[in-house]
């Protein structure tokens, strides 16, 4: 920062020493043709007058010993009249004295003699005494080289020094400014995931720092959330599995006992088996869940008729229905079609139907109506219970399952996949209590207008 201001700060300053040096000598030019100009005419009124010379008028305006000087030149290019200390030849040459004739001229000299240092000459033509004459009058340029010189002296000092102290000003300011920088630094390196709750400084002042600090802050505070839930989520899975571990080893242990009769061994690899079977369900679940953290559920959307697929749900669970004394019922609308993935839909309402199988009591009704025209809500609801209040806030959280539940075996994932499915279909889930008593859970999901086909989704959480 300090080296781009500097670098700034120099052309500025170059750009106005070069202003500020060429404003003052267009002045001092300025000023020295005026005063030549008005000589020029004090000059010409004398000659025209006739009754005075020049060399009388040393010491006045008109003339000065190495300072101002004047020349009266007439035809043919003859020195009438002149101050002292000048020669008596013509100090302008043939084609000067042309130009002259015709028009006011300026000359400028190196040398002129009797004058010290360079000189300018303004010669005017004037007609006096029956003659065509040129007035001649100069002045030394040695007070305004001098100025040039020292005007050029303070800018090759005074800039400089102006840029190193604007230099090591902005330094300073910089510095006091990224104090605040350092500081969320030298905090951040001491941040660790191990102690949560901690937060950068955060400036007094309102500005982007400290709206960056603000910012920062909140994405900690967002980390923090994120990490809690995955270290719950871990803690959770390790719970959930090592209960069907447990009894795995357990039956295989009893398996491996020698003295098992057939009868007992076929019940331990039977049990084995359906534990195996619950484990590799919870680990799709938790793959399923892990995706959906990532953002990588990808679904293949169809049109599916809502009745066939009701259809097929009751069948699907007609004998566990039967075994539990309970009935499913459904109802769809005929020609309604949803937008959906036909796996990922199945397991959707497979977990609800599940759940109102397990918790519910009596019958199970498992609806499909239109909302509008791009909706289809799914409706599952029993006659059990329903859910309790303090629950319903946390249904669909991971893992999250009833005091009435816990004696069960679930693992409290259902919910969680339900709305992680109907968020990737671009849909939503909630939960509720009917006021005539039971669950009632609605699965909301994008509706086919027209028949479509197979559209595989960007993936999303």
């Amino acid at each position: 920062m300090t080296i781009v201001f500097a670098a700034s700060m120099a052309l500025v300053l170059a750009a106005l020493g070069v202003f500020v040096y060429f404003r003052f000598e267009s002045n001092l030019d300025r000023s020295v043709n005026q005063g030549l100009r008005s000589r020029a005419d004090d000059v010409r009124a004398l000659v025209i007058q006739a009754d005075s010379g020049l060399r009388q008028a040393a010491g006045t305006s008109l003339a000065a010993p190495g300072e101002r000087f004047a020349e009266i030149i007439g035809e043919g290019g003859r020195v009438l009249d002149s101050t002292r200390l000048l020669p008596t030849a013509a100090l302008l040459g043939p084609s000067e004295q042309a130009r002259s004739r015709v028009a006011p001229t300026l000359i400028d000299r190196k040398t002129v003699p009797g004058s010290a240092g360079s000189s300018r000459l303004l010669a005017i033509p004037v007609s006096a005494q029956g003659q065509r004459l040129i007035v001649l009058v100069g002045t030394s340029l040695r007070q305004h080289d001098e100025s040039l010189a020292e005007i050029r002296k303070v800018l090759l000092i005074g800039g400089p020094m102006a840029l190193v102290l604007a230099s090591l000003l902005g330094y300073a300011v910089a510095a006091v400014a990224l104090r605040s920088v350092e500081s969320m630094r030298r905090r951040a390196l001491r941040l660790s995931v191990l102690e949560p709750g901690q937060r950068l400084p955060v400036p007094p002042s309102n500005d982007e720092l400290a709206r960056l600090a603000r910012t920062l802050n909140d994405m900690l505070a967002r980390n923090d959330v994120a990490f809690e839930r995955e270290r719950s989520f871990v803690a959770d899975a390790s719970h959930e599995l090592r209960s069907p571990l447990a009894i795995l080893r357990a039956e295989l242990d009893v398996a491996l006992i020698g003295n098992s009769t057939p009868r007992e061994l076929r019940d331990a690899v039977s049990s084995a088996a359906e534990e195996a079977d619950r484990l590799s369900a919870l680990a799709e679940d938790l793959l399923l869940l892990a995706r959906a953290d990532r953002g990588a559920v990808t679904i293949t959307s169809v049109a599916i008729d809502a009745s066939d697929c009701l259809q097929a749900l009751s069948d699907r669970f007609s004998q566990r229905a039967a075994a539990v004394g309970a009935t499913i019922r459904t109802s769809a609308p005929a020609g309604l079609e949803v937008l959906a993935d036909p796996r990922r839909l199945e397991q959707a309402l497979g977990n609800l139907t599940e759940n109102a199988l397990h918790h519910g009591a009596g019958s199970v009704l498992v609806q499909a109506r239109a909302r509008g025209d791009a909706l289809v809500d799914f409706h599952v609801t029993d006659d059990g219970p329903g859910f309790p209040p303090d629950f319903l806030p946390l249904a669909f959280e991971r893992f999250a399952r009833s005091e009435r539940s816990r004696t069960g075996n679930g693992a409290g994932l259902g919910l969680s996949i339900v709305r992680v499915i109907a968020r990737a279909h671009g849909g939503e889930a909630h939960v509720a209590n009917d006021p005539g008593g039971g669950a009632h859970v609605c699965l909301t999901l994008p509706r086919a207008t027209v028949r479509h086909p197979p559209r595989k989704s960007a993936p999303v959480g």
